[in-house]
């Protein structure tokens, strides 16, 4: 681990965090309220003398991140956003979630295992068991906590772990503390994987993986990983946070592959993105949401998803289901984006576009700001190959006159930037 909190794959055992849910207004750097950071603080002692040389060291990189509130009147063209769909203030949705404020309470009140389970979990998971076309769901509190859970409770000693080096922060994590061997392999590389796998000595082995990769918006090669992990026994888990609601017209790329509800076939998601609420789930087989009921520490001990998440969710599939086009509206807005920005279009809904450096990605996205765009930014350590990037995400309900407008602002901010 380097000194600013970049792995370094030979030492840390898993990939870098490629960290596809920081962008947005902790990532744009978009000067706002003073930074609650603890440079500068005139308290703090002991921590002051520990962390302010930390906190300079980013500073001097053009790394420091700094919170800055949004208001709910704001009138901005939204493209830093994970609200693909575009459903986080449909009327539905907000009902949704409302009417299941006033039934259950504010809170799940527990753990799932206590009193946190309510029959709007129970509906939560089967139906996105069904949309996905997998045998069964279990929801945790977020995506985050899922990969948690689902790689912590099947790691150990007698796994091995073949992970991707460009995967999401949380499955990093949970390789951290799963207790297996980690083995990082180079990105999409089919032949590195079956190579893991076959000289493995551990009698189990799980292959981790996004469908979508969120930084470079790229598609891994499941059908080719499926054939390569089955071949050795292994198991392959697919992070579909970035493909649910966008690939397979909406239900995800393990689905449009061919691969859903297969029994080596693990599907975690996030409900914060194309869902438009928050919270996180796997699906699987039957036994191996038994197996996360009984092992996997993040569920098991943390207080149940709230009821209007729950709601919010379920609200949001439906809309989904019942205006199967959505899922195109991104892709044609993405492509848009990137045809103005000059580079590949992504798999997915985020396009990014390569910058010099962090402090050029920062001024663009401040650029745009200020002319009634919000973009966000990768900057290290979210990036796996250490370029900043701007990070466009593509809406479902961005009209033609606003994509034209933000094609504008955008091409200029990043001459003006670069």
């Amino acid at each position: 681990m380097t000194g600013d909190g970049v792995a370094e794959p030979s030492k840390s055992g898993a990939a870098g965090p490629a960290d596809s849910d920081v962008a947005g207004p902790s990532e744009s750097g978009v000067a706002g309220p003073a930074d609650s950071g603890v440079a500068g603080s005139s308290d703090g002692g002991l921590l002051v003398e520990w962390l302010a040389p930390k906190a300079a060291a980013l500073e001097s990189r053009g790394l420091t991140r700094r919170l800055r509130a949004r208001a709910a009147d704001e009138v901005l063209i939204d493209l830093a956003s994970n609200d693909y769909l575009g459903l986080a203030r449909d009327p539905r949705v907000i009902e949704a979630a409302v009417a299941a404020v006033r039934e259950w309470g504010a809170s799940a009140t527990a753990s799932r295992l206590v009193t946190g389970t309510t029959a709007l979990h129970a509906e939560l998971e089967s139906s996105l068991a069904a949309y996905a076309g997998q045998s069964s769901g279990l929801v945790f509190s977020s995506g985050y906590l899922a990969n948690l859970g689902v790689i912590t409770a099947l790691g150990g000693p007698g796994t091995l772990l073949v992970s991707d080096e460009h995967v999401h922060a949380s499955i990093v994590d949970a390789c951290r503390l799963s207790r297996s061997r980690v083995e990082i392999v180079p990105h999409n590389d089919v032949e590195a994987v079956g190579k893991a796998l076959a000289e493995r000595n551990e009698p189990h082995a799980v292959v981790l993986i996004e469908s979508v990769y969120s930084v470079l918006g790229d598609a891994a090669p499941l059908e080719a990983l499926s054939a390569v992990a089955l071949e050795h026994g292994a198991v392959l888990l697919v992070d579909e946070a970035h493909g649910l609601g966008v690939t397979g017209n909406g239900h995800g790329s393990v689905h449009a592959a061919g691969l859903a509800g297969l029994d080596h076939v693990i599907v975690t998601m996030t409900l914060s993105k194309s869902l438009a609420s928050q919270g996180g789930a796997v699906l699987g087989p039957a036994v191996l949401r038994e197996h996360l009921i009984n092992r996997a520490r993040p569920f098991i001990f943390d207080t149940g998803l709230n009821p209007a998440a729950c709601a919010a969710a379920l609200a949001a599939l439906r809309v989904l289901i019942d205006e199967p086009t959505r899922p195109d509206t991104i892709h044609t807005t993405a492509a848009r984006l990137a045809a103005a920005c000059n580079v590949t279009p992504s798999a997915g809904a985020v396009v990014s576009v390569p910058m010099p450096g962090p402090r050029e990605a920062v001024h663009a996205a401040s650029l745009c700001l200020e002319n009634g765009v919000r973009v966000g930014s990768f900057r290290p350590p979210s990036v796996p190959d250490g370029i900043s990037r701007l990070r466009l995400t593509a809406h479902a309900g961005l009209s033609t006159d606003d994509l034209d407008r933000a094609c504008a602002v955008i091409t200029t901010a990043i001459k003006e930037a670069s």
